[in-house]
């Protein structure tokens, strides 16, 4: 196969549909924002993607198989709708941007299907130690604790995980879960009947962990059973505020399923339900309707929505000056300095690399005390940095996270791309540099 000289719109999409790719995960792969790879398949030929976009592409083709080249190189010359390649490009592309992909294909094509995900999520864990017994817990859990935890025992403990998250823990998250998920159920029964509710709220509390650490770990099937879980035990408990939190792990899971239209459905549904039976009256309710709205906010964004994703930010600043201060009311870590981190992500989801650094450079850092979130800012610094082709940057800002929450850059899927990504685009020294701290950080290549 000839060596593509400059790439255009055209032949990036025919690259993302002969790897069977959707936008936005094709999008992720390169590291690229999500509507440029829209405008691509949207414009055609009448697009060059830029000069670091072009050598991503150049090293995705290179490490593509011979099925995913064979079909590019089809779909090359008979242009990406089937028809012949034409000179004139087309005005519209029947694969551009929906926003959809193959997962809705999970609940359609029955029982044979549904068996072929779970053998793939089971496969998927054998990757990551310690996720197995939790997955073992979470869909078998029939084995009994050693002892029966009395509610106020199990509370402790669910809170104790719930730090060990938020300090990015993640190897201890995962030891915890694997014993207190078992202990869950006898929990329940040894309760009297005025805290069984409590104890569904801590179940609640609970599956949401565990959708949250195997989001970070990259097992998105299995992660949406786990919210799912969460939603579940939260309804059972009656308390609005439960449900409105349990809300915000499945939106978080439906996004990662890109499935982001439901996403901000849901959070906008689940924040106006909770003002309505709330009235927002609690600092516990304020926190959880400010950070539904943010999620639905960066949903929004990952569609290219700007309107929906700004109007949300700004309900959130709302919520946030309502609430006065930056806390952890239900294990939001919300606050004015969580909408800015919110929006520093927005920014840069939706391709406005410069914006990002310019909020992230007003954040007071001091008031970040979640080492996740911290994390999570330089991560979201990394990759603007990286959007913005200043490699040196990205590199140090990701080196900051390290220091931060070294279990969050080792861990985490999304960030091993990202360090691929920077050691591909990266030249002489810097590269080096990179190559080097992905080794002496442990992160697979």
């Amino acid at each position: 196969m000839a060596p593509i000289t400059t790439w255009t719109g055209r032949d990036a999409t025919a690259l993302r549909q002969a790897a069977r790719m959707s936008v936005t995960a094709f999008a992720e792969h390169l590291g690229a924002a999500r509507r440029t790879v829209a405008k691509w398949s949207s414009q055609g030929d009448n697009v060059i993607p830029r000069a670091d976009m072009q050598a991503a592409l150049d090293t995705v083709l290179a490490r593509a198989t011979p099925d995913v080249r064979e079909r590019f190189t089809a779909l090359r010359a008979t242009g990406t709708n089937g028809a012949a390649a034409s000179t004139t490009p087309p005005h519209t592309d029947p694969d551009a941007d929906t926003g959809e992909d193959s997962h809705h294909s999970l609940d359609s094509d029955g029982d044979v299907q549904r068996r072929d995900f779970l053998r793939s999520a089971a496969v998927s864990v054998a990757a990551a130690p310690g996720v197995a017994p939790v997955l073992d817990a979470l869909v078998s859990p029939r084995q009994q604790p050693a002892t029966v935890l009395s509610v106020q025992q199990l509370s402790g403990k669910v809170a104790a995980v719930k730090r060990d998250y938020q300090a990015c823990r993640y190897e201890r998250v995962l030891d915890r879960l694997g014993t207190l998920l078992p202990a869950l159920e006898p929990a329940r029964a040894d309760a009297k009947d005025t805290q069984r509710r409590q104890v569904d709220v801590l179940a609640a509390e609970l599956y949401h962990v565990v959708g949250s650490v195997l989001l970070k770990l990259g097992d998105r099937g299995m992660a949406l059973v786990a919210a799912e879980r969460s939603t579940r035990a939260a309804a059972t408990s009656q308390d609005p505020v439960a449900v409105a939190a349990s809300a915000r792990i499945m939106t978080h899971a439906l996004m990662s399923n890109n499935h982001d239209e439901q996403a901000v459905t849901l959070a906008a549904d689940a924040a106006g339900v909770l003002d309505r039976g709330t009235r927002l009256a609690s600092t516990d309710a304020v926190a959880v309707y400010g950070a539904l709205v943010l999620r639905g906010a960066v949903a929004a964004a990952r569609r290219d929505d700007r309107d929906t994703a700004h109007t949300m930010l700004d309900e959130a600043t709302r919520a946030a000056t309502r609430l006065g201060y930056d806390g952890n009311d239900r294990w939001t870590g919300f606050g004015a300095t969580n909408v800015l981190l919110h929006r520093v992500n927005i920014a840069l989801t939706l391709g406005d690399a410069g914006t990002a650094i310019t909020i992230a450079r007003t954040i007071p850092l001091g008031k970040v005390t979640l080492a996740e979130r911290k994390a999570t800012l330089y991560v979201d610094v990394a990759r603007a940095y990286t959007q913005w082709g200043r490699h040196e940057q990205g590199l140090n800002a990701l080196r900051t996270a390290y220091e931060i929450a070294p279990e969050e850059i080792r861990c985490r899927p999304a960030v091993h791309r990202l360090t691929n990504d920077l050691a591909r685009l990266a030249t002489g020294p810097v590269r080096a540099a990179v190559v080097d701290f992905t080794q002496t950080a442990g992160i697979p290549r």
